[in-house]
């Protein structure tokens, strides 16, 4: 499995939690097997969910004439696992943008990529 997919399982657990607030370990287990198990992107999943509270004000920040609350749970997911990257400092920026703009594009209205991009890459 690419580490690509493996973000795209990592949004897809964060955005569980933010809808049902579930244990982090649930959230890993169900969405991830053993033989797909990236402890990077395992990390990721875990600071996104651990540290929600402290993104989301970052994001508020740069949201301009916008807020957090009011983005969907899926934008919100992508913007807190890329904060999360941002915060292990293991990738390079550009590569996080990209990779969390690619997921928009697939995931999210047809405009929000640029909503996305813009937000992380002022973070």
């Amino acid at each position: 499995m690419t580490r690509h997919e493996n973000r795209e399982k990592a949004m897809i657990a964060t955005y569980q939690n933010q809808i049902f607030n579930r244990p982090v370990e649930e959230l890993i287990a169900d969405n991830f097997t053993d033989e797909e198990v990236d402890d990077y992107i395992i990390s990721v999943v875990r600071q996104a969910i651990e540290q929600t509270d402290r993104y989301h004000t970052y994001i508020d920040e740069v949201l301009d004439d916008w807020s957090f609350d009011r983005l969907g749970m899926i934008e919100q997911a992508i913007l807190l696992n890329g904060c999360a990257e941002f915060d292990l400092k293991q990738i390079e920026a550009a590569v996080i943008i990209d990779e969390y703009v690619r997921l928009a594009k697939k995931f999210c209205d047809s405009d929000s990529y640029k909503l996305i991009n813009g937000v992380l890459d002022r973070i």
